[in-house]
């Protein structure tokens, strides 16, 4: 017997339908605002790499300019110099104000740099010493060095063989091959000394040996070191050699010696006698107590007459070599050399422009094939001709160039 009013178990409920679409869309909807926010959680995940990113640019960008300011709000310091290391990390120094202290050394600054002679920086209040300062340079000694190689080679030189073995032999040979006068039991020649009458060729030498050695060139002309103010030269001449031991092995060349060596004399005037401290400073550091062998020296003069006998002496300049006028066989060595590179009529031979040449220097040499090439280009061709180095021959050597005229007889009739 069934029970009255009760749907059987085989019967459909017809919202059972609508109830499973509704589920449907709703776990749709609800995977789809999963979807938007694992987006959303991806960006927000993104956006946060970045402003962390951010964060720490600024935050070092706050770090230097904090350090900048705390830079720029420091007291000034004070230069000094050291004069002598104490125990219990105490120093002696003397300030620019003037009077003599003995300080502390901060615990920043190392002791094995605080040599006699350094330049520190002091603390304004307590002048304890913060830091060592490097040694300073003035720009006329630091413009000095070469930094480039000259490009004279020894081929580039005629007529001088004898005096480039000289050359060579004491600048040369002891910078590249130092264990030659190490076995002969001697030591090389601290200075070479070129004379010899204008425009014969001793710059162009101390290019050469430049170009032929690793050695640091350092290039000084003699009026440079004369100062108007008393002590400027002589700083000059020592700092000159401080550069020379910082970038050793290294050759000085002091170009026109006789405006800063000349004779000391009895009678002179205030400026005569600070050119004579800049030559006193010149021969210490010369023949001073440190060994220089990997420090050379080249002087150039044409007036040796005039030089100071203390300056001429072995121990300073020890090989004075003779630079003179080419003969013959040097001018014709030396045509050869300039003519090579010039586009020359057949037939011109260097031999012959050297007979014609008597008493003419390697730089008139020069000027004459330089003069010959311009006359060629005036007449619009392209071949230098002998007529043209005779022209110029007549206009180099026979314009009176580098001769003194004669005094009239009768300006002090």
């Amino acid at each position: 017997m069934g029970t009255l009013g009760l749907p059987s178990d085989n019967m459909e409920n017809p919202n059972e339908t609508e109830l499973v679409s509704e589920l449907k869309e709703k776990i749709q909807s609800l995977e789809e605002r999963n979807v938007r926010l694992m987006e959303d959680l991806q960006t927000a995940e993104s956006d946060k790499r970045y402003s962390e990113g951010e964060l720490y640019r600024v935050q070092k960008d706050l770090t230097r300019l904090r350090n900048e300011m705390e830079r720029i709000k420091a007291p000034p310091l004070i230069v000094a110099t050291l004069r002598d290391v104490l125990p219990e990390n105490r120093v002696i120094v003397k300030s620019t104000t003037g009077p003599d202290f003995v300080v502390s050394v901060s615990e920043f600054c190392p002791m094995e740099d605080l040599i006699p002679g350094a330049r520190v920086s002091l603390n304004k209040q307590t002048l304890a010493v913060m830091s060592v300062l490097p040694s300073p340079l003035d720009p006329v000694v630091t413009g000095a060095e070469i930094s480039d190689k000259p490009d004279v080679t020894y081929d580039d030189i005629g007529g001088l063989k004898a005096q480039m073995l000289e050359l060579r032999e004491a600048v040369e040979d002891p910078l590249m091959r130092p264990e030659l006068y190490a076995k002969v039991g001697i030591e090389p020649p601290k200075g070479v000394l070129l004379v010899g009458p204008p425009g014969t060729g001793k710059t162009l030498m101390a290019k050469a040996v430049a170009n032929a050695t690793n050695a640091t060139f350092i290039r000084m002309v003699g009026s440079e070191l004369v100062q108007k103010y008393i002590g400027e030269g002589a700083r000059l001449v020592r700092e000159l050699f401080e550069l020379a031991k910082e970038k050793a092995p290294s050759i000085i060349f002091i170009d026109e010696l006789d405006s800063v060596g000349a004779k000391r004399l009895d009678v002179t005037t205030s400026g005569d006698r600070e050119v004579q401290r800049t030559l006193m400073q010149l021969l210490s550091e010369l023949d001073g107590f440190t060994p220089m062998s990997d420090i050379k020296i080249i002087g150039a003069t044409n007036r040796p007459d005039i030089l100071d006998d203390a300056l001429l002496r072995p121990g300073r300049f020890d090989r004075i070599i003779d630079v003179g006028l080419p003969d013959v066989e040097a001018r014709a060595e030396i045509f050869r050399i300039h003519i090579s590179h010039m586009n020359v009529e057949e037939g011109i031979e260097a031999k012959g422009l050297a007979e014609l040449t008597e008493g003419a220097s390697g730089a008139e040499i020069k000027s004459i094939c330089t003069e010959a090439g311009m006359l060629t280009i005036r007449d619009g061709r392209d071949c230098v001709s002998k007529d043209d180095f005779l022209k110029a021959k007549t206009k180099v050597l026979e314009t009176g160039r580098n001769k003194v005229k004669q005094v009239p007889t009768y300006m002090f009739g």
